[in-house]
């Protein structure tokens, strides 16, 4: 049980200092693109990931450290739900609606995505 708390903490670091890496990056006054970019990144490599965990080309370690810890910490629904609160607020409606609609339709097509991708690699 410590160790993969361990792994999931180890990961955790990673992808938090990740996900700020994109956000200093991508950092924008006008649309959440760091948000954004970085939930659909990482939709997309968990669908991977489950199918490299499914064909057991992963161990439950490994699945835990990438995909609790990195892809975890990296992705945030929270940041997603505040930034979309404060849009409404500001009375960026439209951009708010953009937002949500787009996180959410594309963030399950790229899951999907990644998950047919890593089952024709790994087939």
């Amino acid at each position: 049980m410590l160790q993969q708390i361990g792994l999931v903490a180890l990961g955790g670091a990673f992808g938090a200092a990740l996900r700020y890496a994109v956000s200093e990056f991508l950092a924008s006054d006008s649309f959440p693109y760091a948000t954004l970019s970085v939930n659909l990144i990482g939709s997309f490599l968990l669908g991977i990931l489950a199918v490299g965990l499914a064909q057991n080309l992963l161990t439950s370690n490994m699945a835990l450290l990438l995909g609790t810890g990195v892809l975890g910490a990296f992705t945030t629904m929270s940041t997603f739900s505040v930034e979309t609160i404060q849009m409404f607020d500001q009375g960026n409606t439209t951009s708010a609606m953009v937002y949500v609609v787009i996180t959410m339709m594309l963030s399950p097509v790229l899951a999907l995505l990644g998950w047919k991708v890593a089952e024709s690699v790994f087939a």
